[in-house]
């Protein structure tokens, strides 16, 4: 008998599977992250019947660790009880509830944060993005609250940390630096706009998480041509939240404003010629290893929403470096 089962059943028993595997894990997680935040709230408790004694925290926690370690094996060292207390003590007031998505190991990372507000919105974010732990570890290494905030008027630090970034108009999307560590390239390497154009392709996926929301790739080096000059456009991508095409130009030197004069013109060719009349005026952003703001101001007209200049790193700076460079 030659019976053939279409391959399309296979894989929909294989996908069915995996989903319920996905589904076994997040349940898995979310009563084990649940079950951490009630052991810190009667650690914390039992801590409280003892106050009169200065060390009888301590004292709490190396016995909980021992009798734990007995039954259950490894895994309950003092460090992680302490971990765990710290969970509750950080959580039982927050503004972001404790989600069922995240892991323990995410919220490992997100009790790092202190403030507040920041911790809600990189709570929030790894949420809305599906972050894995790696992820989230690299946007908050690379300053994304403190970036967003630049462009931002300061009222709207609540507004970050009770909904996460949302893309309202063309500044939302903007980050002045942007952060290219996963480049692996060198500060103080001789690199061409080209090649750096080629490690940006290559690395695409992180180019695009560094990007932000909405963000879809279009193409390299767009060619247009206008009155019989040809033009290229260094890449071009769509923003499917804010509809609208992101045109980048890429300048490892400084900013010159004959580059605001060129980024202008690819803007108007696209608003003109190829945007769609149900799709948002396209952005402009020129990448440059070094920019003057004064520069800035005073090439673009004063009521300017669509040409942006921002600077790139090809490092993760520390706090005091990223502060300055906001500052």
């Amino acid at each position: 008998m030659n019976i053939q089962i279409d391959k399309s059943f296979f894989e929909s028993i294989r996908q069915l599977l995996l989903k319920a595997q996905t589904g076994i894990v997040k349940q898995v997680n979310h009563i084990m992250v649940q079950t951490y935040f009630e052991m810190g709230e009667q650690i914390v408790e039992q801590e409280q019947h003892g106050q009169h004694t200065t060390d009888y925290g301590s004292y709490v926690l190396t016995e909980l660790s021992k009798h734990l370690n007995a039954e259950f094996g490894k895994g309950f060292s003092r460090r992680n009880l302490e971990l765990i207390r710290k969970f509750y003590i950080t959580y039982k007031n927050a503004k972001s509830v404790i989600s069922q998505s995240l892991s323990w190991t995410h919220y490992i990372h997100l009790m790092r944060i202190d403030n507040e507000d920041e911790r809600s919105f990189y709570q929030i974010e790894t949420e809305n993005n599906q972050w894995s732990v790696r992820e989230l570890e690299r946007q908050i290494n690379s300053g994304l609250f403190q970036r967003l905030l630049v462009s931002k008027d300061k009222n709207k630090v609540k507004d970050l940390a009770l909904t996460g970034q949302i893309l309202e108009k063309p500044l939302d999307a903007i980050k002045d630096p942007y952060v290219l560590e996963f480049l692996n390239m060198s500060e103080q390497s001789t690199y061409s706009e080209s090649q750096l154009e080629q490690a940006l392709i290559d690395r695409l996926e992180h180019f695009l998480l560094e990007l932000g929301k909405g963000f879809t790739f279009v193409g390299r080096q767009v060619r247009f041509t206008f009155e019989e000059e040809h033009f290229r456009v260094d890449l071009v991508f769509y923003n499917r939240l804010l509809r609208c095409f992101v045109l980048i130009d890429l300048k490892i030197g400084k900013l010159k404003h004959q580059d605001l004069g060129q980024m202008q013109m690819y803007v108007n060719y696209y608003d003109r010629y190829v945007k769609t009349e149900d799709e948002l005026p396209t952005i402009g952003i020129i990448l440059c290893k070094d920019k003057k703001d004064a520069i800035v101001e005073i090439t673009l007209p004063k009521d300017n929403k669509q040409i942006f200049a921002s600077k790139y790193l090809l490092y993760l700076p520390n706090e005091e470096e990223l502060k300055r460079l906001l500052e």
